[in-house]
């Protein structure tokens, strides 16, 4: 019996054995460039059982986080924080080129004021799937690129698109840009872009009436992560000598920053 075992035990160490980083590498090795019929047998078997359980784990992971996460609306960098080089290239933009040559009347708080309101209203539709009803203040591009993902939203999903001004706490312009379009030779087109970005937490206003202390670091509190969402939108205007122009969305992104700070670990 004792040696039976012992001849057992033997051929499960020839088997780890074989089984170590270093074979499974020449393995792949050897199965890359056509190798013999004995390896092709066993890699797959090693394969699966190390990565069954992760990829399992990774499955089980995302289906519970699928009905509350938000897909990324738009294919655009999120922006979170202000850039300190964006914020000294934006007041000498506004000061030395917009209010001289564009827009003597320019103000930058004005802008703000109006670009959450307009978050509000473009918000509120893509909620309710009412892409139809922006057209005078989402550009056709940005429209076409955002119905197939609203589309597929569940309710739930849906639901988290919804901005009411009262619920941001931070809003600031990250970059603003001045683009010229040299296409025709007769006529010079001059736009002015300005990326905002609105951090929001849902429910704010309801605190401040029943007058409720808000913590400063919010945001990095647990019990506060699920409501705390930041919104990416990005404004155009043209300021061509003679063209009239309203101000317009060519980006409109949003997503929770507890989902953000998930996907960097």
């Amino acid at each position: 019996m004792q040696h039976t075992l012992r001849r057992c035990l033997g051929m499960a160490r020839s088997s780890l054995t074989r089984l170590q980083p270093g074979a499974i590498m020449a393995a792949s090795r050897t199965q890359d460039t056509g190798a013999t019929s004995g390896f092709r047998n066993k890699q797959p078997a090693r394969r699966s059982y190390a990565s069954l359980p992760q990829e399992q784990d990774k499955k089980e992971q995302e289906a519970r986080e699928s009905p509350n996460r938000l897909p990324r609306l738009m294919d655009f960098p999120e922006i979170v924080w202000p850039s300190a080089l964006n914020t000294l290239k934006n007041w000498i933009t506004i000061q030395f080129i917009i209010r001289p040559y564009f827009d003597s009347e320019f103000q930058l708080k004005d802008f703000i004021y109006g670009a959450k309101q307009a978050l509000q209203v473009v918000s509120s539709r893509l909620m309710g799937g009412d892409l139809d009803s922006l057209d005078k203040l989402v550009s056709p591009e940005a429209i076409s690129e955002l119905r197939p993902v609203i589309q597929k939203l569940s309710m739930t999903q849906r639901r988290q698109l919804e901005i009411k001004e009262s619920d941001i706490y931070l809003s600031f312009p990250y970059q603003v840009g001045i683009m010229f379009d040299e296409a025709n030779d007769k006529l010079q087109k001059r736009f002015v872009e300005i990326t905002m970005v609105f951090h929001v937490m849902r429910g704010l206003s309801e605190m401040r009436e029943r007058g409720e202390e808000i913590p400063w670091n919010m945001g990095t509190l647990p019990e506060y992560q699920d409501k705390v969402f930041i919104c990416n939108y990005r404004f155009v205007k043209e300021f061509t000598a003679g063209q009239q122009s309203d101000w317009t969305i060519n980006v409109a992104n949003q997503f929770r920053a507890i989902d953000l700070i998930n996907e960097t670990k």
